[in-house]
């Protein structure tokens, strides 16, 4: 029951992660369609079509890394895996994954940190720019809260992305 608690909140947090990805991908492309026309057309354009433009690349990669390591398909830089035997790599598995989480979850911290003493120090001319930087805390927490799920449910349920497909 515990196994299948956790594996509908990942199942639930994938889904909202694929909406949020897509629709900034969508929005994304839209702003930079429209600035470029109007830069191109009417030598006129919008400041802050480029600050939103450019968070919204870091909610694509965010969103981007959480369903990539969902799916095991994230950057891995290690040698070692190709030299240890399969045993080994089940055995190591879970603790990777939970040491994952932790350095997610510190950066988590640090995050949240950095933006508390931006939002203390920001003009009131970059309140939009301050908010929408909240995807760096909230990213590494959705970071952080995958591995911890996969960590948990490792040995219960295959991987939901390759379910889907």
């Amino acid at each position: 029951m515990y196994f299948n608690f956790l594996y509908t909140i990942r199942l639930k947090l994938i889904k909202l992660e694929k909406l949020f990805a897509g629709t900034s991908l969508v929005i994304l492309l839209t702003l930079s369609l429209v600035q470029v026309t109007l830069r191109n057309l009417f030598d006129f354009g919008f400041s802050d079509i480029d600050v939103i433009t450019r968070h919204l690349v870091l909610f694509i990669t965010f969103m981007g890394a959480a369903l990539a390591s969902e799916g095991n398909q994230h950057i891995k830089i290690d040698c070692i895996t190709s030299i240890i035997n399969d045993t080994l790599k089940q055995k190591l598995k879970q603790p990777l994954l939970i040491i994952s989480s932790i350095v997610c979850a510190v950066f988590f911290w640090h995050a949240i940190r950095f933006w508390l003493g931006e939002y203390e120090y920001s003009p009131d001319n970059e309140q939009l720019a301050l908010y929408l930087s909240l995807i760096l805390p909230a990213g590494f927490f959705t970071l952080s809260f995958h591995f911890f799920l996969l960590s948990a449910t490792i040995n219960s349920q295959p991987t939901i992305i390759e379910q889907d497909e």
